[in-house]
């Protein structure tokens, strides 16, 4: 690169980063937020436990309930109860997925029970962060109620709680009330080519 292209060059950055200095400035508040991962992508859940991971790390005690799957033996969960225990609590309420359990009353049964577990830890004033994960698939079947669902993290959480709810097909409504939404779009999956789940990248 030449003297002239590497001083246009921090000429640019200094004004782009004199333009970020002045928007940052602005943002000065802070409150606990409602964050929904939804799509068909793959890595809702594994997004929602990476922040599990980095809460960890900040000291911020946090809690996982897992709605649907939760038959289902996965890494996060065994790393998360042998490991940092004290730091992550970790609730299982769903017996698996909907076509495996075949049993309706069950299920819902198993998310209204997942439901009061997850309001008793968003409630918790130790507890910073919850992970709602794949609650959206109890939302989607009418498992819980959307507005009791909605009404309780509008009116009930405490302003500085995060809670971030997982799972496709988010309803209007929670995304409505959210304060932060990512979409994960499926571009390309090895399920399509006969590929199975596979240990540490699927569960």
């Amino acid at each position: 690169m030449s003297e002239d292209e590497n001083a246009r060059h921090t000429e640019k950055m200094k004004k782009i980063k004199a333009a970020r200095d002045r928007m940052m400035a602005t943002k000065t508040e802070e409150k606990g937020l409602i964050i929904v991962h939804t799509g068909t992508g793959k890595g809702k859940s594994s997004s929602g436990f990476g922040m599990i991971m980095r809460c960890i790390a900040h000291g911020m005690p946090c809690a996982v309930v897992q709605f649907i799957k939760g038959a289902w033996p996965t890494g996060e969960g065994t790393f998360l109860r042998e490991r940092f225990a004290a730091e992550c609590r970790f609730f299982v309420s769903g017996e698996g997925f909907t076509w495996e359990t075949q049993d309706r009353e069950r299920d819902i049964a198993a998310a209204q029970n997942g439901w009061e577990i997850a309001k008793a830890q968003i409630l918790d004033p130790e507890v910073q962060f919850v992970l709602l994960d794949e609650i959206n698939i109890a939302l989607r079947y009418d498992y819980l109620d959307i507005d009791e669902v909605v009404g309780f993290l509008l009116e009930q959480k405490p302003p500085m709680t995060h809670v971030c709810l997982t799972g496709r097909n988010a309803k209007p409504e929670l995304i409505e009330a959210a304060d932060l939404v990512t979409d994960m779009t499926l571009v390309k999956h090895p399920f399509r080519e006969g590929v199975k789940a596979q240990k540490g990248v699927e569960f």
